[in-house]
């Protein structure tokens, strides 16, 4: 591509909407060259109006930025959005009747019928939901969104097995980090030695969305996967990186070696492609006993590969192990990147 494609950012001073601008800024097919956020922030600089909390500055050209209005009306036609669910709710419906392609980090839509819930390497068939949603149709504008934070480190360790095994019951029990409460998100008394065993929303979340993303597409509907699936969910003091504790039982059953191998050795369209934000390898097994960690694996494949280890017979299930993704980068604005990656390769962004 000799030109990139201009992109704008909802929620653009939120920690997903600045971990947008970070993942955009060497990017080779998008640049960022609209932002807005709530009322409070219009017509400020983006400097002033966003409090940075990365590691890496600004970019200087983002840096000097004016926010504008939430409105569709002068942004560019592809949307990242990073928004809360009450406000995306209605926004979202707006920019896709204006004719923009939406690509949302956000919950108020993943479970629509006509809503694709997407993974790339996972089910990037689901795209073509795409073509019956009546935005589509009526102004050519559409809405694609990513998983839960939560539910994408799980689903694509349990993909290469649902494919491979096929699964009849998942137990999960996360470890999740403070930054997947965006910013100020957890009063520091409340988490600093402590485990808060509640997430609004969370557990059912990652129920309905695990079972979507591994269904079927039927036509105009998703066919959710028929295994059962149960969630339960915590906060931690980790700054990135949730954990997961997985349990499974398998409808074919499996060696230990072979479990691995699916793992180590699964690639998908994503990786064929050659995607710009697509890790050349999106699950890897780790066999030191007391891995994966937060502090040591969370940034592996630049933040897009979920780790796993510790695999080992489960006495109620078949097996247990651990996962770990690294919940604003593959859990959120990464996805999105890689999800507009997809739809730019299948021809939805002209």
């Amino acid at each position: 591509m000799n030109r990139k494609i201009p992109i704008g950012i909802l929620g653009a001073t939120g920690v997903v909407g600045q971990r947008f601008i970070q993942m955009l800024e060497h990017h080779p097919w998008f640049e960022v060259a609209w932002l807005a956020a709530s009322d409070r922030s219009e017509g400020k600089i983006y400097a002033e109006a966003a409090r940075w909390r990365l590691k890496t500055p600004i970019p200087p050209a983002v840096a000097a930025m004016t926010v504008s209005q939430a409105f569709p009306e002068g942004a560019p036609k592809i949307i990242f959005a990073a928004l809360d669910s009450s406000i995306a709710a209605e926004l979202e419906p707006r920019f896709a009747s204006a004719g923009c392609a939406v690509v949302s980090n956000s919950s108020a839509l993943r479970m629509q019928q006509d809503v694709p819930l997407v993974i790339p390497e996972v089910n990037s068939g689901h795209i073509k939901l795409i073509d019956v949603q009546s935005w589509r149709q009526k102004s050519g504008g559409y809405v694609v969104t990513n998983p839960n934070c939560s539910a994408i480190g799980l689903v694509l360790a349990l993909a290469p097995l649902h494919q491979k095994f096929g699964l009849e019951a998942v137990m999960a029990v996360t470890m999740q980090a403070v930054s997947g409460a965006g910013y100020p998100g957890v009063p520091s008394l409340d988490i600093l030695g402590n485990v808060i065993p509640f997430i609004r929303n969370e557990e059912e979340k990652m129920e309905e969305e695990t079972k979507k993303l591994l269904g079927q597409l039927n036509g105009s509907k998703i066919i959710s996967a028929a295994f059962a699936m149960s969630a339960q969910c915590n906060r931690v003091a980790v700054e990135d990186g949730h954990t997961e504790s997985v349990s499974i039982r398998l409808k074919t059953k499996a060696k230990s070696e072979e479990i691995i191998a699916a793992w180590n050795r699964y690639r998908a369209e994503p990786q064929a492609l050659k995607l710009p934000s697509a890790p050349e390898r999106p699950v890897v097994y780790l066999e030191a006993a007391d891995r994966p960690q937060p502090r040591f694996d969370v940034d592996l494949g630049a933040g897009m590969t979920t780790a796993i280890g510790r695999l080992r017979p489960c006495g109620v299930l078949d097996w247990k192990f651990t996962v770990l993704s690294h919940n604003t980068i593959r859990g959120a604005a990464g996805a999105a990147v890689l999800n507009a990656e997809l739809l730019k390769a299948k021809g939805y962004l002209g």
